[in-house]
């Protein structure tokens, strides 16, 4: 079976997001937010996947037998090849949208560009509201980078000459305290605006850091950062809650061993053989030359000091007129399901769906899953007013959630604190569902109110990410929701369930039986067809599974975000398969699948991807589309997508990325026809 290394996948689609940096036709400040976006990919990419192939290296390289393919060895030095050649790429898009920021007036500077009023400007601001953010370390023969560093920081490495001595230090740019971005006051009379990055200023103002402490004549300064692995163990001491197992074990998180130095390229020798050697890292394999900034992350955030045509239109959120139009919310899902595709739509009808039913009267109880969240979560803090209104509260939290554990041990205790009843789902089992079930007395009787999405409940990333929310009262999947509810309670009970596809033990065997049923109409001549979108697609089985499907005739569309490991279009394999990625201004991230089934149409939304550890080894929830009207328009909007001529790649074999081809075909750009289309959709229902 044919299948591409799903790490050389993840590149590609990595590669994808520095296109759109280096499209002209891109706004010039989207444009230095990609560059931002890539890197803070590429970050959690060695901190995650590249970190977890040196541990298969290790274990190869002590004779163990690990998975068959390309050796660990080899995918490792393709890996780095790719993101050296990604690397340099990123270099030239960054200076050449750097000339384009200054075609329109706005400049930024390096230290050694400042004028005279500049700079004695800059020194104020510098004392003012930057230093006392800085605490150097001074580096000594017993100091180990590895300890000292931290993996969310970017340094400035120094080297300190006086006369023949050196002294290392290392300067942490504080870009979390203060803005990565200083606006420096314009020249009377100029329409020039000047910005200088935070690494910068701290460079032009490195004798207000050492002033007193450090004799120095010279200093050779020059960004760095080491990216570490992000696994950890958890604490096995029996007597120790789960929260405090997960807070020793984020902790171990910053003493992990260091997978990749990312270094100006500029850097003398002499000093990066110093880092390689202190860190233990291997020159060739685990470090990467870049530009003159580390943590471009920070670029996301980049401000525009000029017109507003410098970046995207903002498209204002829609309302819903079925929301809109009812007396409650209550009332509007009573009268049918209500879908919502984010960031079209307003979130504000969810944070209003669980703030009403943190009041009303008749709701009895609440209960909601929680992966990721909102810092300041207008949903979990209508929880927590739930309680005190008298209502049960049960959330899952999940502790887990990479990166974002810390912020979820401490809505966990909060949620404690206010009464919440807290679960923590099922031991080794990651609660990705995205769910919420409301319990309401009317008439006498309990009824279940649910809501199932494809997405975060994130008022934050509810603006970037495109995702569906579906509201239902539909009284059988309301019942599966809290079945669902139970099993990750109470996993050693028995379930079943009929409607909704829930991972671990009720979605592979499912997707199989949709698929084989098109199969099996496929050979019996009648149309067949699978239509997919998931942001990956790396599961063996389900590959293997396409693979059937497509030389059985099936036709198979499939829009991939991210990593996909199948291979379309080859002879004898899958020519009935053709796979599209889309990367625009929001992250394409809602996940669908529709089958034919006979003219039946059966659709799901789901939280999970089509990869292994979705399928076997998280708690996932998939709803069918049952309302005829709501599959309509979730199919159009995908048939907008496959009909994108501006922003849609094909995913060949070779990962290419080429764009489609328009041809004679009209342009699509399908977020904004997506938009247009919903815009419309509204408009033809009041």
């Amino acid at each position: 079976m044919e299948l591409s290394e799903k790490e050389l996948s993840w590149l590609s689609f990595n590669e994808r997001v520095l296109q759109e940096a280096a499209d002209e036709h891109v706004p010039i400040i989207e444009r230095v937010r990609f560059l931002g976006i890539y890197s803070s990919n590429l970050d959690e990419f060695f901190r995650v996947r590249v970190a977890d192939l040196h541990r298969r290296l290790r274990l190869e390289q002590a004779g163990a037998v690990t998975s068959s393919g390309i050796s660990a060895e080899e995918l490792v030095h393709q890996v780095n090849e790719r993101v050296q050649v990604q690397a340099d790429r990123f270099n030239d898009i960054h200076l050449d949208v750097i000339k384009g920021l200054a075609r329109r007036k706005i400049f930024l500077v390096n230290n050694d560009q400042l004028s005279e009023k500049e700079g004695i400007w800059l020194r104020k601001y510098f004392r003012d509201e930057v230093l006392h953010h800085i605490t150097p370390i001074l580096l000594s023969e017993t100091t180990k980078l590895a300890a000292v560093m931290n993996d969310e920081d970017a340094y400035l490495m120094c080297a300190l000459h006086k006369d023949s001595q050196t002294q290392y230090a290392l300067v942490p740019i504080p870009s979390e305290q203060t803005s990565r971005f200083v606006q420096l006051p314009r020249i009377k009379g100029q329409r020039r605006k000047s910005i200088i990055v935070l690494d910068n200023a701290i460079r032009y103002c490195i004798e207000d850091i050492f002033d007193g402490f450090v004799e120095f004549d010279s200093a050779d300064m020059y960004s760095v950062k080491v990216t570490r692995d992000a696994d950890y163990d958890l604490e096995r001491d029996v007597e120790l809650s789960l929260l405090e197992k997960m807070s020793q074990g984020i902790k171990q998180r910053d003493t992990n061993r260091p997978v990749r130095l990312v270094y100006d390229e500029t850097m003398p020798d002499y000093m990066f053989n110093y880092m390689c050697e202190n860190l233990g890292l291997e020159a060739d394999s685990e470090t990467t030359a870049s530009g003159r900034y580390r943590n471009f992350r920070d670029f996301i955030g980049f401000p525009n000091v000029g017109p507003r045509y410098l970046e995207n239109e903002k498209l204002p959120a829609l309302n819903s007129t079925k929301f809109e139009s009812a007396e409650n919310v209550f009332d509007a899902i009573s009268k049918s399901d209500i879908l919502l595709h984010y960031p079209y739509y307003k979130f504000r009808y969810l944070t209003d769906f669980v703030r009403a039913a943190s009041f009303d009267p008749a709701v009895r109880q609440i209960q909601v899953t929680v992966y990721r969240v909102a810092n300041n979560s207008q949903i979990l803090k209508s929880l927590i007013e739930a309680v005190k209104n008298g209502k049960k509260v049960i959330v899952i939290v999940e502790l887990s959630a990479r990166f974002d554990e810390e912020a979820n041990i401490e809505w966990a205790r909060e949620l404690t604190e206010a009464g919440v009843v807290v679960e923590f789902g099922v031991a080794s089992l990651k609660c990705h569902a995205k769910i919420i079930h409301v319990l309401r007395e009317e008439e006498g009787e309990q009824v279940g109110y649910g809501y199932i999405s494809t997405g975060n409940l994130n008022e934050k990333t509810a603006r970037t990410y495109t995702d569906f929310g579906l509201f239902t009262k539909h009284p059988e999947i309301t019942a599966e929701l809290t079945q669902v509810f139970d099993f990750i309670i109470n996993p050693y009970k028995k379930f079943q369930f009929n409607h909704l596809l829930v991972s671990p033990n009720f979605s592979r065997e499912p997707i199989y039986q949709l698929i084989d049923d098109e199969i099996e109409a496929a050979r019996e001549k009648s149309r067949a067809e699978i239509f997919l979108k998931v942001n990956n697609l790396v599961d063996d089985g389900l590959v293997k599974k396409l693979y059937e499907a497509s030389q059985a005739g099936v036709k198979i569309r499939l829009i991939v975000r991210g990593m996909c490991s199948l291979k379309a279009g080859v002879r004898g394999l899958s020519e009935n398969i053709a796979i599209i990625s889309i990367v625009d201004r929001y992250l394409e991230h809602a996940r669908v699948s529709l089958f034919y089934a006979g003219g039946k149409r059966k659709m799901f939304i789901t939280s999970a991807d089509w990869m292994t550890r979705n399928i076997d080894h998280r708690i996932e929830v998939g709803c069918p589309i049952l309302d005829r009207n709501l599959r309509k328009v979730i199919k159009d909007q995908m048939d907008l997508q496959w009909r994108d001529t501006t922003k849609a790649r094909v995913l060949d074999p070779e990962q290419k990325n080429a764009y489609v081809t328009r041809g004679n075909r009209k342009k699509i750009r399908s977020q904004i026809a997506i938009y247009d289309y919903l815009k419309q959709l509204e408009k033809s229902r009041d």
